[in-house]
């Protein structure tokens, strides 16, 4: 019988990418191999996310008319919405989220690759994470499903000393524990020993899979990037002038680049949400300051606080950092999201959006000056 390499082998139909070539490239990197590998990336329709649009879609929100006065209340939420999105909770869902962040379990150690990994560097997780952003792609796999993988990724390092010829069974044992725990028809070991070009076989696959999970201690759940951006994002786009998928899409793209770079990982993941949305804000409507009272009163988060991070992702997505790692800027270069990676950028973010306070807040939010009044609509969206 026929095994599911030779299946695929076989397959006439099967699109050979120029990203496959870039795939095999950074794979030959990781592993300091002077061959190069070919890595073949598999054709599988995951059914929970055949559309991309689907993903932004299917997520339920309400949004509610603009009160007389005030914010509405959790009863007139409540009395005007879905029972399912759970309006009367948003707020203790929220609190709840943001108290997980910081438990010390969940969290890699910001300097794992120097005082833990000796064989390891900060740009072969790049490469890595890079070439995993393709095969989420190929395998059509929900974005939280990536975020997850590259949390495991991170935490697991943060543990264990790992040479480079297992980085990649690494990243692809993570993805798969990540795509059975948020995926609803999950790729099989095969596929995942497939994309490598069977460079590892099903057995090694399942036992890094087990060492990840015991390292975690089966704690696999937690809030990511994504998480906290899906509800940053329906305020964040307010007073902008452009579409919702535009924005969403952009910051999307934004999110995505932080998890290239081993110097994001340091930040909290509420955090770069938040700096996503203050840059892509920037980025669509570059006269106006790109924080204001709603914004701050959402996150907690001050421009001062967000100033690293902001740069960091702006440096990205300039490609001042990461320059070779192509797999994200490709993905947003397509036309079902919007070419959101070819949106024009200033060079410079001026220094003086960082320098605004709670009270500079106050003032600009009410005095209308490209801001948005906190009274005008109440979102609420499903975590």
């Amino acid at each position: 019988m026929a095994t599911a390499s030779e299946n695929h082998m076989t397959n006439p139909t099967r699109p050979q990418r120029e990203a496959k070539k870039r795939a095999a490239a950074a794979i030959c990197q990781l592993h300091g191999n002077s061959k190069k590998k070919r890595v073949v990336l598999g054709d599988l329709t995951n059914v929970s996310n055949a559309v991309a649009v689907s993903e932004i879609q299917k997520r339920k929100r309400i949004k509610l008319d603009k009160p007389a006065a005030s914010v509405a209340t959790p009863e007139k939420v409540d009395e005007r919405s879905d029972p399912q999105l759970c309006g009367p909770y948003v707020s203790d869902i929220y609190e709840y989220l943001r108290g997980m962040e910081v438990v010390p379990s969940k969290r890699p150690s910001p300097d794992y690759v120097q005082k833990v990994q000796k064989d390891v560097n900060a740009n072969m997780r790049g490469v890595l994470v890079d070439w995993l952003v393709e095969v989420a792609e190929e395998y059509k796999l929900v974005s939280d499903t990536l975020y997850f993988c590259v949390a495991y990724i991170d935490r697991f390092l943060s543990l264990n000393v790992l040479s480079r010829q297992k980085l990649q069974l690494l990243g692809v044992a993570s993805m798969l524990i990540a795509s059975k725990y948020e995926e609803i028809k999950p790729p099989e070991v095969e596929d995942f020993c497939y994309i490598t070009d069977n460079t590892y076989s099903k057995e090694e696959v399942v036992n890094m899979e087990a060492d990840v999970l015991k390292a975690l201690k089966f704690e696999l759940g937690g809030p990511t990037v994504k998480t906290f951006l899906r509800r940053f994002c329906r305020v964040g786009q307010e007073g902008i002038d452009t579409s919702d998928l535009q924005f969403e899409f952009l910051s999307c793209y934004l999110a995505e680049l932080s998890l290239l770079d081993y110097n994001c990982v340091k930040f909290l993941p509420s955090l770069v949400a938040a700096s996503v949305v203050f840059l892509a804000r920037f980025m669509l409507s570059t006269k106006t300051h790109p924080w204001n009272l709603a914004l701050y009163q959402l996150t907690r988060y001050r421009p001062a606080d967000l100033k690293e991070c902001v740069l960091n992702i702006h440096d990205l997505y300039l490609s001042r950092r990461g320059p070779s790692l192509q797999a994200v800027r490709e993905k947003y270069k397509q036309h079902k999201f919007k070419c959101v990676a070819t949106t024009a950028s200033p060079p410079e973010i001026p220094l003086s959006f960082f320098e605004f306070s709670v009270a500079d807040f106050a003032r600009y939010s009410s005095s209308g000056v490209g801001g948005w009044n906190r009274g005008s609509s109440l979102e609420v969206v499903v975590f």
